[in-house]
């Protein structure tokens, strides 16, 4: 699957965002090396620490599913309506450092086409298990 084309279904997952209270939508899409592609939103709550984002709604649905993440997943994309590629927040990152390939493709994304590929590595270079 070509870049633009998982970008498309990170945007297509995007369309089920729950945010009323950022208005901020994310979308994110799991490519699965058996070619299947896991979708997920962002899910807002009025008590903020109850929201979940795109990217780990995608994970722990692949999870859940039965796919082993360290060597199922090819690549995750992510997307918003953002002025730069949208890159996932802190929390996302440490759960893509434990739950996916080091060497796993992140493809931050905007809805204005700007991309810029990245691996779990280069956007957390100090996770916790790096540190042990």
């Amino acid at each position: 699957m070509k870049t633009i084309d998982l970008v498309n279904k990170a945007i297509e997952g995007r369309k089920r965002s729950y945010s009323p209270y950022s208005h901020y939508a994310v979308g994110a899409a799991l490519l699965m090396k058996d070619g299947t592609v896991i979708t997920g939103a962002n899910i807002e709550n009025a008590a903020y620490g109850d929201c979940i984002c795109a990217e780990r709604v995608a994970m722990f649905q692949a999870h859940n599913m039965g796919y082993d993440l360290k060597h199922d997943v090819e690549a995750i994309a992510i997307t918003s309506d953002s002025v730069k590629p949208c890159a996932p927040c802190g929390s996302c990152r440490q759960v893509m450092n434990e739950l996916l390939s080091k060497d796993c493709k992140v493809i931050l994304s905007n809805l204005k086409g700007d991309v810029l590929e990245e691996t779990v590595k280069s956007i957390l270079p100090y996770g916790f298990d790096d540190l042990d």
